[in-house]
């Protein structure tokens, strides 16, 4: 029989613009201190430790080490880092759990955009023979990917300034987002793509605690078990892919069980507004589920947290009794080249 593992915790930073006068440790203790706090938890009770960032965004090799100062890791901890979204350390933390090694993971994943040009720093992921040497931006290749969507008569623009303005509305009840409420689409970054279309740049961290079987039901009162995850990947050269779907999404979805029944919530991982196009038919999802209630990627975006924050924002709904099945998804790379989807459920409620 499969273990059972939950997220029985979470919390993020107030996404901002920047924090220039914080340090990635600096900005990272807070949260970590915060999501123990909801659990009682201390350190020394955490039998696994992951994270996820980005050396290039940091700007240095190895950057994570120094993070692991805000941890505290000194008795020694065992712990592991991925160069990735803090969803794929999520993923690993939850494989760890799963061999029955330990009974409480805590994963973590910050990201500082501020300090250089992100859209310049994007271009060193794609491939280095072809492509990157033109420094295609991920705003032009985004830009790609909606014009194949309109012209193949998915979506239009307004349709897309209605996405933008749908997330940031909802984001309104979130206190952690950059952008809030009324935020003008304004002009063109790179056609058909407006301001509004496109994710803002900013700093932020967040952290989740995983616990297996009972240990979770004692550390949380509604726990959101992971009934399946999944991730996939697209081919990495961008002229063989169908821009207009995400194929990589619909097996990870169909392997984490996400069309075995009907969801009420999806937290998606779609820094442009066109992705969410691509994503909604990816998972056929219909009118009926709420998508992004919290504001999305459009509302906050910090690059190695923001799918991670997908997870803990799907799951702190199922914590307050605001959804019984959501679905999270996140991704990395150009124009939804990786993803990762997961399906997370609370416990049946029972009549009084």
């Amino acid at each position: 029989m499969t273990r059972e593992i939950a997220v029985v915790a979470f919390a993020q930073t107030d996404h901002r613009r920047t924090s220039e006068e914080l340090s990635e440790v600096e900005m990272l203790m807070p949260v970590l201190h915060e999501v123990l706090d909801r659990t009682g938890l201390k350190t020394s009770d955490i039998g696994f430790t992951c994270s996820g960032s980005s050396d290039y965004l940091a700007g240095r090799a190895f950057s994570f080490t120094l993070a692991l100062d805000g941890v505290g890791a000194w008795p020694p901890i065992s712990e592991s880092h991925v160069e990735m979204d803090g969803a794929w350390a999520l993923y690993e933390a939850w494989t760890k759990l799963l061999t029955g090694d330990t009974d409480t993971a805590l994963v973590y994943s910050y990201g500082k955009s501020s300090p250089g040009s992100v859209r310049d720093v994007l271009t060193r992921q794609l491939d280095p023979y072809y492509v990157a040497p033109l420094w295609p931006d991920s705003v032009a290749l985004a830009a790609l990917q909606a014009r194949a969507l309109i012209d193949e008569g998915y979506t239009d623009e307004p349709a897309l300034a209605a996405v933008a303005a749908r997330s940031r509305t909802d984001a309104r009840t979130n206190s952690h987002a950059q952008l809030r409420g009324s935020v003008p689409h304004g002009e063109y970054v790179v056609q058909p793509l407006r301001i509004g279309d496109c994710p803002p740049v900013g700093d932020g961290a967040a952290a989740v605690i995983l616990a297996a079987g009972d240990r979770a039901r004692e550390l949380c009162e509604r726990p959101a078990w992971i009934r399946g995850i999944d991730h996939r990947i697209e081919a990495h050269s961008l002229g063989v892919r169908e821009l207009t779907d995400s194929p990589s999404t619909r097996l990870a979805a169909e392997k984490a069980g996400a069309f075995e029944r009907p969801v009420d919530t999806a937290e998606l991982h779609a820094p442009f507004t066109s992705q969410e196009v691509v994503l909604r038919k990816a998972l056929r999802l219909g009118d009926d589920v709420l998508v992004n209630p919290s504001g999305g990627a459009l509302a906050a975006n910090p690059i190695m947290a923001a799918g991670l924050i997908r997870i803990g924002e799907a799951a702190a709904r199922i914590h307050r009794g605001e959804s019984d099945r959501a679905l999270a998804h996140a991704t990395s790379g150009p124009c939804l080249q990786q993803n990762l989807v997961a399906v997370l459920e609370g416990e049946p409620r029972h009549a009084q």
